[in-house]
């Protein structure tokens, strides 16, 4: 089957890729009910509501797979991230006062609190979520609050039936009985919805409770996020403050931040630095100045949180939820992603990750290098954007690759191109289109705005091609193009991945659309009415010999015509030229192979990726995974020219012939060659084709000019 190869080399250097009681189950105390200003309802409410409105159902059905990869309010909604986009901005503006909200509205929890028992309850922010949309339940950290989520509320909410769990100041509820609350939750959501999956957000010690329900709880389909989980208590620094409560007497003053301060570092440092670097550039050091003093005076609202008492019980509670939890990790099967980070002072939480990734077998890790403990406050942290690139975002059973994807909000567009913008920076890309006339411009006026539409091309070295390419349809024709790729982008086997880059290098190709290469993908794919991109050299392709610049190599046996004629995709032709003009291959395949050292290494890194060309013959069969040396030139420019579409609609009984269809597979080799052969003669003349003679337009034209090219 046709696939794109993996672009090793954006993966490796972009920057986005290194980044680096009584429990009654959804009610609150009748006789104590918490109300607060726009802070939440309780879930019990929020069922009355729903089953007054719709009938409850006990199964949730396979969701329809989206009609088109345009962008659009319409897709956003049919998509579950209704009014995501639109509310980029505003949770932009909330960014810098995270950590202030947090602690006026724990500080009216607090008040309006009593002294148990825990209770869910659904922030007002989260409004009603899309339609089938899986049910996440926030399991807080220490503090029990529940608001650890209120950076994300907006989003989550709108693809998420989001509960939070809320555990009183004053309650002394054993961890086995919290335990049992939860479970008794997800198994009546459960009977309720059998078909839908129920996600786990723990936060330190949230991330002990999720584990212990998830390991009681084998039979449930669970997904489970934990961030910064506090299994690793008995090597933490809170073990020093531990025993000093033991010891100090009831008479003298006890502040929690102060007391928090005596340990190395600053647990809350992070987040206060957080909150300054998302303040607008234009405050005023006096506004500053004054955010930071009333930050300063919530910190006090610790002490309201954690009296002496409360702390001591807390710090036991995590003592035993983290053994609890450790002494039963065998028994966790759910599927799990780890969120660690790096600068964490109270928790090693990244080597705690790592111990937990080894020790799970369904589990994937994202390490943040520089946040701290309370990850989930801190600015540039999207819990749905995290969870969209480790494509951990779905409706039913199994993850489906067509109808749980969602398409990428203008903020996270906006990061992939300013992670990625050196590659258009160095080489300028011109894009040429072909109208149905058959006249050649610049832009993409000539990629038909509705699909099937299969884009269909040459791999260049290391798939350099690729985020320009992408990055430009979506740009100027609003359409998302989704890549067919290399399945090693999206699973590790046998929970080893020694010698292949991590997953979650690749998660922005997951984010911008990319599929594992399958034919039913592919079906899923045209049957929605997608733009696919598909490269039949693959990775042979894209990880060619000395002297093989822009030489096709396709499989011999023809290959995705029967499947577009059987949608009536329009096939459209391209080539994309450059590489020779940024890099030269030094040192191939076959000059590695010669060296037993380096053999033996092409030959793990191959059975780790898996070969999706088995049943092939000729070159395109060699899909040795392996990085060639590259001698690095001054940058040239690349070129894109799409073709004149080729159609196919009403041609499905045709192309049931073999025979008709190998050649017109045949005709779409010969237009990717064609085009190929028409940049290559074209760019010589190009004025602008190298780097310094560009870069001198742009200091008289402005850098945000257009560069010419040569004629058409």
């Amino acid at each position: 089957m046709t696939v794109t190869g993996v672009s090793f080399f954006t993966a490796s250097l972009s920057p986005v890729m290194r980044r680096d009681f009584t429990p009654s189950v959804g009610k609150f105390s009748k006789s104590n009910p918490i109300s607060f200003r726009r802070l939440a309802v309780s879930t019990e409410q929020k069922q009355t509501q729903t089953q007054t409105q719709t009938p409850t159902t006990t199964a949730t059905p396979t969701p329809t797979p989206p009609p088109t990869t345009r962008l659009s309010s319409e897709k956003s909604e049919e998509s579950g991230e209704a009014g995501v986009a639109a509310s980029d901005d505003e949770v932009e503006e909330q960014n810098g006062r995270v950590l202030k909200e947090y602690f006026e509205r724990s500080k009216e929890l607090i008040s309006r609190s009593d002294g148990g028992p825990p209770r869910w309850f659904t922030p007002l922010e989260c409004g009603p979520p899309s339609k089938n949309s899986p049910l996440l339940l926030f399991l807080p950290g220490i503090l029990g609050v529940g608001l650890g989520l209120i950076k994300n509320h907006l989003r989550i909410g709108k693809i998420f039936e989001t509960w939070c769990l809320h555990i009183p100041v004053m309650d002394r509820t054993p961890f086995t009985d919290l335990v049992k609350l939860v479970e008794k939750t997800i198994r009546s959501e459960n009977d309720r919805s059998p078909n839908r999956p129920i996600y786990l957000v723990g936060e330190s010690f949230g991330g002990c409770l999720a584990l212990a329900v998830a390991a009681s709880n084998p039979d449930i389909d669970l997904v489970l996020i934990l961030a910064n989980p506090a299994t690793s208590i008995s090597r933490s620094q809170l073990q020093p403050l531990m025993t000093l409560l033991e010891f100090i007497p009831d008479q003298l003053p006890f502040n929690p931040p102060n007391m928090l301060s005596l340990m190395t570092g600053q647990p809350l440092r992070t987040a206060i630095e957080s909150v300054v670097k998302g303040l607008p550039l234009q405050q005023t050091v006096g506004e500053l100045s004054q955010d930071l003093d009333a930050i300063s005076s919530y910190l006090s609202v610790l002490a309201d949180i954690l009296p002496r008492e409360t702390l001591r019980w807390k710090l036991q509670m995590l003592k035993s939820g983290s053994a609890f939890s450790n002494s039963r990790l065998h028994a966790v099967k759910a599927q799990t992603l780890i969120l660690s980070s790096g600068r964490d002072q109270l928790l090693p939480s990244q080597e705690e990750g790592e111990r937990l990734c080894h020790a799970l077998p369904k589990c994937v890790i994202r390490k943040f290098n520089n946040s701290g403990h309370f990850l989930f406050l801190e600015d540039g942290i999207d819990l749905v954007t995290i969870i969209k690139g480790a494509s951990f975002y779905r409706r039913g059973k199994y993850l489906d690759y067509v109808s749980d994807y969602m398409l990428p909000t203008p903020t996270e567009f906006k990061n992939v191109v300013e992670d990625n913008k050196w590659i258009s920076a160095f080489t300028s890309p011109v894009m040429l289109s072909t109208l149905e006339d058959g006249k050649i411009v610049r832009g993409l006026a000539g990629i038909p705005s509705e699909g099937p539409v299969l884009l269909v091309g040459y791999h260049m070295l290391l798939g350099i091609e690729l985020v320009p390419l992408v990055a430009n349809i979506f740009r100027e024709r609003n359409i998302l193009v989704r890549g067919i790729a290399h399945p090693m982008m999206f699973v590790k086997k046998d929970n080893i991945r020694d010698m292949l880059p991590d997953v979650s290098q690749f998660d922005t190709f997951r984010i911008m659309g990319a599929v594992p290469a399958s034919a039913s993908n592919i079906f899923k794919l045209l049957s929605s009415k997608c733009h696919v991109l598909l490269y039949p050299g693959g990775m042979r392709e894209a990880l060619h010999r000395k002297g093989e610049e822009y030489k096709l190599l396709w499989p011999e046996q023809s290959e995705f015509v029967r499947m577009a004629a059987r949608f009536g995709a329009k096939i459209i032709p391209f080539g994309a030229v450059g590489e020779d003009d940024i890099s030269e291959v030094v040192f191939d395949y076959d000059d590695l192979m010669k060296i037993p050292y380096f053999k033996n290494q092409i030959e793990k890194l191959t059975s780790e990726a898996g070969n999706l060309r088995t049943d092939a013959t000729g070159e395109v069969a060699n899909q040795d995974v392996h990085l060639p040396g590259i001698l690095p030139k001054f940058p040239g420019r690349f070129y894109y020219y799409f073709g004149k579409p080729i159609e196919t609609e009403g041609m499905k009984q045709e192309l049931k012939d073999r025979a008709k269809a190998h050649e017109l597979y045949l005709q779409v080799k010969s237009e990717v060659g064609r085009c190929l052969a028409y940049l290559k003669e074209k760019r010589e003349s190009d004025p602008y084709r190298n780097l310094l003679s560009r870069l001198i337009y742009q200091a008289t034209q402005g850098f945000t000019s257009e560069i010419p090219t040569f004629k058409l």
